[in-house]
């Protein structure tokens, strides 16, 4: 394949042509491989190079030969924390696999992650529900990677019926009651919500994927904020102890802004520990998933992604009518460390 691999081209802010065909080769892949896969939008991807992050930068970038892409590529380096880790992404278009387009992509990331002092590396692949192998898990193997964590992909089909929406709303422990918001914490609320996240975050299962929790502070959270809100509804609910108005857990659902996309995003859902056995999960899903189907009723899937060992998670998603769709597996490498200076006598 070297030989008719022109180069590989970075894509830049200001070049939105190889931006869209960028995002063209990543949707026509999962289009490929994933019957019930969703691509990032057009608008979280090009915010990605176009939008500054002073808390993470993404690099894209494309093999291409006689001006067709064949495979593309990113990394993603957290700016403020775990400066050790790296998030890349291939996709290499169907016909042209096997040939070493992957292989070349793969190794500019290397070279990109190492530039930076990257030494771990972390990918995302998916195993349909009705087979055992996936495009990429043997090249990931091939090239060091090993399994380091796995979660359900899940897939709601919407609308709900209202009767199952009620039986629900009648499981919830009433002594708490719930509040929502959009695009923006409200600041009354912003210091008991950074603690969630930051809970959140240590919580969150990751198997064994090298990873530090992070700490939420109200500069992340406003810039995630704004970063998000160039691409995505927000709706957020929160559950209170009605006693003494105690914060005690909240949901994030987000639906894409793009024009013409039915898709919504489940995103974190955290109740501490604590309150655990109330069926908070319950009524904050409920919360967003009624904003979402009053507001949006054009969305006809809402997906989420659960570690299939959170059993009270899991089956929070099964009461709502969420089907098992993929298992997304987490595959991790590291580079070996250097040899220790020798010592003199």
């Amino acid at each position: 394949m070297t030989d008719r691999l022109t180069r590989i081209v970075e894509i830049g802010p200001d070049d939105d042509d190889a931006l869209r065909r960028w995002h063209a080769v990543e949707v026509q892949v999962i289009e490929a491989d994933r019957p019930y896969g969703v691509a990032e939008t057009w608008l979280e991807r090009s915010q990605q190079v176009q939008r500054p992050d002073p808390y993470r930068r993404n690099m894209l970038f494309a093999a291409e030969s006689n001006g067709v892409f064949l495979g593309v590529g990113s990394v993603g380096l957290s700016m403020n924390d775990n400066k050790h880790l790296a998030e890349v992404e291939l996709f290499v278009r169907p016909a042209v696999r096997k040939l070493g387009v992957g292989a070349t992509l793969l190794e500019y990331a290397d070279v990109m992650r190492q530039n930076a002092g990257r030494t771990t590396v972390v990918c995302e692949l998916y195993l349909g529900t009705d087979s055992s192998r996936c495009p990429g898990l043997d090249f990931a193997f091939s090239h060091g990677f090993t399994t380091v964590h796995e979660e359900d992909h899940l897939v709601l089909d919407l609308p709900v019926p209202a009767e199952r929406l009620e039986q629900l709303r009648e499981s919830v422990d009433d002594e708490y009651d719930v509040i929502t918001w959009g695009d923006h914490c409200p600041d009354k609320h912003l210091d008991a919500y950074l603690e969630l996240r930051t809970q959140m975050d240590s919580d969150v299962p990751i198997g064994e994927v090298d990873y530090e929790p992070v700490v939420y502070d109200e500069d992340r959270q406003r810039a995630e904020e704004e970063r998000l809100a160039a691409a995505y509804w927000a709706i957020t609910a929160a559950v209170r102890r009605r006693k003494d108005g105690l914060m005690c857990g909240y949901s994030t659902l987000l639906v894409p802004l793009d024009t013409g996309d039915t898709d919504a995003f489940q995103w974190d859902t955290l109740v501490m520990p604590e309150h655990r056995g109330h069926r908070l999960g319950t009524a904050l899903k409920l919360a967003t998933l009624e904003i979402l189907q009053r507001d949006h009723p054009e969305r006809t899937q809402l997906h989420t992604w659960t570690d299939p060992e959170s059993k009270a998670m899991h089956r929070t998603n099964l009461d709502f009518g969420y089907a098992p769709r993929e298992r997304m597996l987490e595959v991790q490498r590291q580079d070996p460390e250097p040899p220790a200076e020798p010592t003199g006598d």
